[in-house]
This record gives structure tokens, C-alpha cells and sequence, in this order.
């Protein structure tokens, strides 16, 4: 049974139940936590050729990259995509945040920012329209290496389940810089597509877009029994 890696976040983790509900009678569903870790573990896989295809929902390894999180990817993030051009379907989870610790380990040089403390060990902080005009452009750059097919999904409702309305990060301008500069640097064709979804990202009419866009790419896998499975945390 073919591989598929998914990345998946608290945030973001109705969407890929959703996904891998729909999947697993045809893939085996290799969930990965995308706490830097996690991603380069996915990535290697990638690499070593066990994957069959990502769906990378969850790039929140950026930001933190970026603003100097606890939960950073590397400067290789997509790398493994852009050598193996591995059918690539990627999307704009939880980009909406910066992963820090508990509230006194947040840099004293973000005092007066936006924060959610999810738990008393966890501290979010809501990114800027600066930090996602940077955010697209860097992820923008890497989907332009790579020479696979790929599909980048922009949900218009929100990036995560607290940027909803109503929701602690619900913020449409900062999300409307991310996916304008995605737009001003991702260099279009008909093998390298974004998309636009009216939708948040764990809505199931997003996600059922994603599997029918996903099937329409890598067709529908092999028939067999399995279930996703927890890989890298």
C-alpha cells in the first residue's frame, strides 16, 4: 500500500483526521507533528524514497523558523520535495502562529504582541502582516523549485482552528499578506497551482477538496485495510 506523509498540528488536526478518514482504505497515512522534528523526519522519509506523495497541510515549522520559535524546521524545509518532486500538496496550517513556552520564555523583544497561552507550557503568538509577507515569500520560493506536481491550498476562512471569527487569531488582513505575497512569488503553471478556498482549513469542504485534488494527482492508491498511524512527534 502506498505512503503518504501528512503534517498535522493541534490546530490543524480535524482537517487531517478528515483526511486520512477518507485515504486510509487506499494509503497507508503516516502522520507527522510538525514540531520541527517532525518535519525533517518526513522529509527524510521522502528522501529515502518511502513516500508515495505529502500532504504538507501543516508548514507552521516556518514561522517558527523565521521568528525564532521553539518549533523551527530547517533552512532544507521542502528541500526533499524539490529533489524527489514527489506530488506535493501543501497548504497554509497554522502559519498563523510562533511556537514559544511557557509566557516567560517569550524574547522580550515581542513584549505587546498577540499571544494565546494554550496551556501554561505553550505560549502562541499571533504573526504580523509583516512576518506572513515573509512567510509566502519563503515558502513561495521553495514551491517554485520544485519540478513535481504541486497543489498549495490558501483556506481564506482561516490557517488554523483559533483564526476563525470569533476565534483569538482570527485576523483576515494578516492572513490576506500571506497569501498575497504567496501569489506575487509563486510562479504559476499547469503543474505548479494555488488555490483559493473560501473555507478554514479544518472545514470539510476544504478537506474534501484537498482529497479530490490529491486522488485527481496520484489516483487512488491500492486497496487494502490500513490506518493512519502516528509516525514522528
Amino acid at each position: 500500500m502506498p505512503a503518504v506523509g501528512l503534517t498535522m498540528f493541534g490546530v490543524t488536526t480535524p482537517a487531517v483526521q478528515q483526511i486520512t478518514a477518507k485515504l486510509e482504505d487506499a494509503f497507508d497515512c503516516l502522520v507527522f507533528h510538525a514540531t520541527g522534528v517532525g518535519g525533517q523526519s518526513m522529509e527524510k522519509l521522502a528522501d529515502s524514497g518511502m513516500l508515495a506523495a505529502v500532504i504538507d497541510l501543516t508548514t507552521t515549522e516556518v514561522p517558527d523558523l523565521l521568528a525564532g520559535g521553539v518549533f523551527p524546521a530547517t533552512e532544507d524545509r521542502f528541500g526533499a520535495i524539490i529533489r524527489t518532486a514527489l506530488p506535493y500538496v501543501g497548504s497554509c496550517g497554522a502559519l498563523d502562529m510562533v511556537n514559544f513556552g511557557a509566557p516567560d520564555t517569550v524574547p522580550e523583544r515581542y513584549r505587546g504582541r498577540r499571544f494565546y497561552e494554550h496551556n501554561p507550557q505553550v505560549t502562541l503568538m499571533r504573526t504580523t502582516v509583516e512576518e506572513n509577507t515573509a512567510i509566502g515569500r519563503w515558502i513561495g520560493e521553495r514551491l517554485n523549485r520544485m519540478n513535481g506536481p504541486v497543489r498549495f491550498f490558501l483556506p481564506e476562512g482561516g490557517v488554523s482552528a483559533i483564526d476563525a471569527p470569533g476565534q483569538p487569531f482570527h485576523d483576515p488582513a494578516a492572513d490576506r499578506a500571506l497569501f498575497d505575497a504567496l501569489e506575487a512569488t509563486v510562479r504559476q503553471t499547469s503543474n505548479r497551482r494555488l488555490i483559493r478556498l473560501p473555507h478554514n482549513i479544518n472545514d470539510q469542504a476544504f478537506t474534501d477538496e484537498v482529497v479530490r485534488v490529491f486522488l485527481s494527482l496520484v489516483g487512488g492508491g491500492r486497496t487494502g485495510h490500513g490506518r493512519p498511524r502516528a509516525a514522528a512527534r
